[in-house]
């Protein structure tokens, strides 16, 4: 009868993680109970106007000015990015002067900038330059009011950045991938739309839902506008009651949710993508190995029957 030596199992040990995890447990707790038992933050005053209508609206106002200037800084980003990547001098340095330009620029400047626009111009025409063929014409205070000013704005700034990211998204794509997208004889915009985008963004998405998140937030610069969006609103409350602090948690719950939400329709979006590509990898091997089993079979030799 032989002996069975018994193996004992010793779980290793981690005493510094757990010191780390006291340590941080520790901290959490006295946050927790600074803020919730200090009677100075108020949050009596803070869950009366959480839902009041006014800032309700203004979460609409900084909600709208996301989304819209989010849509037309995609397609003026990406614009500027197929520019950039460009043969030609003229176009790329175009785009390169105005990513330099407004990448260099603070918003709340081309806000104001854009704002007191009539001051430089009282009106806008569009037509041929130096000739006096004209074929609209506008006063500058009625294009640009604190809405639209916004729009243009946020759009101008949040496009520069937006283009950089398309075109590290593109520039990260392998090479041979644009050599094996033009062999197949395909139109340019089609190679870009079907073969070389998909595989951009793999890359593009991270970075660019973070220049939403950023957008988001950075719509609180509007108030130098007097518009009526989260920030400004949430001012002229605390202006008229001196209730600081519970409204300024007001704002930053909101945008806690904004931000939140965007998060998770990016993990969702990204799980998708990735979703996608295990698909069309699997189907890939399908087809790979069926045309290897298909050249592998040997060819069977023809039968002659003998006729007697």
């Amino acid at each position: 009868m032989s002996n069975v030596e018994t193996i004992k199992v010793v779980p290793a040990r981690y005493p510094l993680r757990a010191v780390g995890a006291a340590v941080a447990l520790f901290i959490l707790a006295v946050v927790v109970q600074s803020v919730a038992f200090n009677p100075r933050w108020e949050w009596a005053v803070f869950a009366r106007w959480f839902f009041d209508p006014a800032i309700l609206e203004g979460v609409g106002q900084t909600l709208l000015l996301t989304l819209i200037g989010t849509a037309l800084s995609v397609v003026l980003g990406g614009v500027l990015a197929l520019a950039r990547l460009s043969s030609s001098w003229l176009l790329s340095s175009l785009a390169w002067g105005y990513i330099w330009l407004f990448r260099s620029l603070p918003l709340i400047v081309v806000l104001i900038v854009l704002y007191n626009f009539s001051y430089l111009y009282d009106r806008l025409s569009f037509g041929v330059p130096f000739t006096g063929i004209t074929w609209g014409s506008f006063e500058t205070i009625n294009v640009l009011g604190q809405f639209s000013t916004a729009v243009v704005g946020l759009t101008l700034v949040q496009s520069a950045y937006t283009a950089e990211i398309i075109r590290g998204g593109f520039l990260g794509v392998d090479h041979g991938q644009y050599e094996a997208a033009a062999a197949l004889g395909l139109p340019a915009w089609r190679r870009t739309v079907r073969i070389i985008l998909p595989q951009a963004l793999r890359t593009i998405l991270p970075s660019g839902f973070n220049e939403i998140i950023s957008l988001a937030k950075g719509t609180a610069m509007v108030y130098v506008l007097a518009m009526p969006e989260l920030f400004y609103t949430i001012q002229m409350i605390y202006n008229r009651t001196q209730e600081v602090i519970p409204l300024l948690m007001v704002g930053a719950a909101w945008y806690l949710v904004i931000t939140t939400v965007l998060s998770a329709i990016q993990y969702g979006v990204e799980r998708a993508l990735a979703r996608s590509e295990r698909r069309s990898a699997v189907n890939q091997n399908r087809v790979a190995r069926r045309a290897r089993s298909v050249t592998t079979t040997p060819a069977q030799e023809p039968i002659h029957a003998s006729l007697s």
